[in-house]
């Protein structure tokens, strides 16, 4: 594959969302059939000790044949998410007011959480209403 080529796959359609440390890039490219597909993303920013920081990216391959369906099931587990949980982030609520561990003693700080930088508040207090 050339360097030429690479560049004309990226120019069809593309559309990112930023989200916090992560950023997802959705972009269709073309097969060398010139049939389209999509490709999903997901960039992580980790900060190096040195104050530099490194990206890792994953990637997902979408073909035509498979949209209908991984819509479907996107659409239905979204659904089941927000159904079972609503769509305010749980550990939003869980402020400096409510630091109360032995509250929620099954809730776990994940990894990400943690390495955020960002507490809880200032993320809730901070909220663009257009990423909602």
């Amino acid at each position: 594959m050339h360097n030429n080529e690479m560049m004309e796959k990226e120019e069809i359609y593309s559309k990112v969302l930023r989200a916090g440390r992560r950023t997802y890039f959705f972009d269709v490219r073309a097969t060398k059939a010139g049939d389209y597909y999509l490709t999903i993303t997901e960039s992580k920013k980790f900060t190096n000790d040195d104050g530099s920081f490194h990206y890792k990216k994953h990637k997902i391959y979408l073909y035509k044949e498979d949209f209908k369906e991984f819509n479907t099931i996107l659409q239905e587990m979204t659904d089941y998410v927000i159904a079972e949980k609503g769509d305010e982030v749980i550990s939003d609520r869980h402020q400096k007011d409510f630091k109360k561990e032995y509250d929620t003693p099954t809730e776990t700080i994940t990894p990400d959480a943690a390495e955020e930088g960002t507490s809880a508040e200032s993320r809730f207090t901070d909220v663009d209403f257009d990423d909602i």
